[in-house]
């Protein structure tokens, strides 16, 4: 298939997702809420499951630009975004040549067990299954990256929201994409917080240093 020069995916489970349609832009659903169709996914992983299986999927015919989202995107971002908002932004990161950049309101600085973090909070609990527990953050960065674990990690694109280049995507090799799917995959229910992980690894998953690969996805 030819490859879009911009490109939408969305992480969708039951959100109404109809704001897709006033994009104007390429736009691919993938649906984790147990329907059939063509882009179903099974309901794991949280986004992260779904935006690796997009990279693995499309690694040899990815858009020039993809934006990743959720399903409901817009409570996570600046006061008053729009769907219209929302793909102008996309358009201008295109036309300014960014590699990566978020989209939520919002930044987070965490050490290498996601802290500080809320998965403490009374109010959380019985919403997620890793309720009580510290986010994986420095063991899946081992898990997928070649050096030392850095002590701390600056999330520019938090919430599973963001833009990035196929430039950047490609600077990691497809064994990467499948070795961090699998990552991804042993945590089904997110029991572990590992998806809560990758929200906090983008921006290095991302970052276009080779020199992170491990060399055994290099072979």
């Amino acid at each position: 298939m030819s490859a879009p020069d911009l490109e939408v995916v969305v992480a969708r489970y039951r959100e109404d997702v109809a704001w897709t349609a006033g994009l104007g832009l390429p736009v691919t659903i993938y649906d984790k809420s147990g329907a059939p169709g063509e882009l179903s996914l099974p309901n794991i992983g949280r986004e992260s499951h779904t935006y690796l299986s997009h990279i693995v999927g499309r690694y040899d015919s990815l858009a020039g630009y993809t934006a990743f989202v959720q399903g409901a995107p817009f409570e996570h971002m600046p006061p008053g975004a729009t769907p219209e908002s929302f793909a102008d932004r996309v358009r201008q990161n295109a036309r300014l040549g960014l590699h990566f950049s978020g989209f939520a309101a919002f930044k987070l600085k965490c050490d290498r067990l996601g802290r500080p973090h809320d998965l403490a909070d009374p109010a959380r609990h019985g919403h997620r299954p890793g309720f009580g527990q510290d986010i994986p953050v420095g063991e899946v960065y081992a898990k997928l990256f070649s050096g030392p674990v850095p002590e701390h990690f600056l999330v520019p694109a938090p919430a599973g929201m963001f833009f990035v280049s196929r430039q950047r995507i490609l600077a990691r090799p497809l064994a990467f994409y499948r070795r961090a799917l699998d990552i991804v995959a042993a945590d089904p229910d997110d029991a572990g917080n590992t998806g809560h992980a990758f929200e906090r690894l983008w921006q290095v998953i991302f970052n276009g240093d080779a020199g992170l690969n491990r060399m055994e996805d290099c072979d």
